[in-house]
């Protein structure tokens, strides 16, 4: 697909104000879901989960914008979103009960320096992660993030007689059906700007349907200003070894969405990319603590978004840094955003996760040439894939390691990366018989194509020599 701009292509202001807003409202639910959960679980007042929330929206802009326009070492330089991760939920709520916030942010703060030692390592972390490997990180990113805009539609437990009841479920199809008809008939600009279409056009169904609670804006104060260190932090080592063994599946989960991303950016990432953008994230987590917000991450939404709309443009996805800043600054602007309601976010997320599962499988199109790499991409999706439908696989092994292995893109990384490098390498003989008989398959596709064409030529040609 050609890109409408490129990486480093500068849109129009309007229009990169609205990219730049799709964006974030794509996000902000994400962003202000953690710090809600959390705060809620661990029995903290109202106006103290504001603060988290407001937090987390400043520091996720800036270190999202520091991601997208780099400074010096630090930042990927690719339009990447950062937010709070729900990877952090489990063990945030856990440490949070057990010690309180300061004992979140102390474990948060010395996690956040295991993955800057990490970046260092990128360049050799990187020759693990071939086209084969990390096509199946890829589309493990996309195809199990779909329950999240599967829950986005139901809109309740799923237990619930409430969840995904007819009103919501014609919220979601409204909102997918704007985005791909906008997708398909527009061009340009208004292509471009379709998530957000979709997001506005299901917004406005549901304010008419009344299913839009505004008395979160109304609750909202106008400013809030940032409150560093608020709660301090205090240290254990029991919660420092949990949230270190979380920032190594948001390590392997980065270092997927910076590859999706460099794929629909149509750029290559290198080792000394990866680098600067797992730096980033280490760094970008450090502030986030010493901001008392929670653990940030790549946001895998707006890889999709990217994908969809063919706008690569670093400087837009900055724009989005710049809007939730004003976010966490002036709380009645992220206010109307949550408003949205979750079935039209979830409408919308098919389209978003579903791209990322595409790009993923595009690049094991290309890896699939032999039936040794055939094997270690089914087997390595369907690890990934196992422990994401059916947890319980491995509830009897140890705690510290199942919940390492409980993220299917950690699964699925480990066991696909392991295999590529004990499985025997491909003979140069196999290469060639796969590429012969792919060469075969293709040409033959091309003669069945053409031969409607050749009939209907021949038809013409007899008419005229009649």
């Amino acid at each position: 697909m050609k890109l409408l701009y490129t990486l480093n292509e500068r849109p129009p202001h309007g229009l990169s104000l609205l990219l730049a807003l799709q964006h974030m409202l794509a996000s902000i639910g994400g962003i202000v879901a953690v710090p809600l959960i959390v705060g809620s679980s661990i029995g903290l007042p109202t106006e103290e989960i504001v603060t988290l929330i407001n937090a987390a929206l400043l520091a996720s802009g800036i270190v999202t914008i520091a991601q997208c326009l780099g400074f010096g070492p630090v930042g990927i330089r690719l339009p990447v979103v950062m937010g709070s991760s729900f990877a952090f939920l489990g063990v945030g709520i856990s440490i949070g009960n057990e010690g309180g916030v300061s004992s979140i942010m102390g474990a948060a703060l010395v996690g956040s320096f295991f993955v800057i030692a990490c970046s260092f390592f990128m360049d050799k972390i990187r020759k693990l992660f071939p086209t084969i490997v990390s096509g199946v990180v890829v589309t493990l990113i996309g195809l199990t993030i779909l329950p999240v805009a599967m829950n986005w539609v139901g809109d309740s437990p799923a237990v619930s007689e409430e969840f995904a009841t007819l009103p919501k479920l014609f919220l979601a199809l409204v909102s997918l059906g704007i985005v791909i008809a906008v997708s398909v008939y527009c061009k340009g600009a208004v292509a471009a700007s379709a998530i957000v279409i979709g997001l506005a056009g299901g917004y406005l169904v549901a304010l008419s349907l009344g299913m839009v609670d505004l008395e979160q804006i109304n609750k909202a104060e106008w400013f809030s200003g940032p409150e560093p260190f608020k709660y301090g932090f205090t240290f254990s080592a029991g919660a420092i070894i949990s949230m270190s063994l979380v920032y190594i599946v948001v390590v392997a989960e980065a270092t997927g969405d910076f590859m999706a991303l460099g794929n629909n950016c149509q750029t290559k990432v290198s080792g000394e990319d990866l680098k600067r953008g797992l730096l980033g994230d280490g760094i970008g987590s450090t502030l986030a603590a010493c901001l008392t917000a929670m653990p940030l991450a790549s946001f895998s939404q707006n890889v999709g978004i990217v994908g969809i709309t063919g706008v690569a443009s670093r400087f837009v996805v900055a724009g989005t840094g710049a809007l939730l800043i004003i976010g966490g600054l002036f709380p009645k602007l992220a206010a109307l955003a949550v408003t949205i309601p979750k079935p039209v976010l979830g409408g919308v997320g098919f389209v978003m996760f579903g791209m990322i599962a595409y790009a993923g499988i595009r690049m094991l199109v290309k890896a699939a040439d032999t039936k040794r790499n055939a094997l270690v991409i089914c087997v390595g999706l369907a690890s990934g894939l196992a422990v994401t439908f059916e947890p319980r696989l491995i509830q009897h092994l140890p705690h510290d390691i199942a919940n390492f292995l409980h993220s299917g893109i950690t699964t699925g990384t480990i066991v696909t990366a392991l295999l590529h490098q004990i499985l025997p390498k491909s003979t140069a003989k196999e290469i060639e018989e796969a590429r012969a008989q792919e060469q075969m398959m293709h040409d033959e596709s091309e003669e069945i194509g053409q031969e409607p064409q050749n009939n209907e030529e021949g038809v013409l040609q007899t008419q005229q020599e009649r």
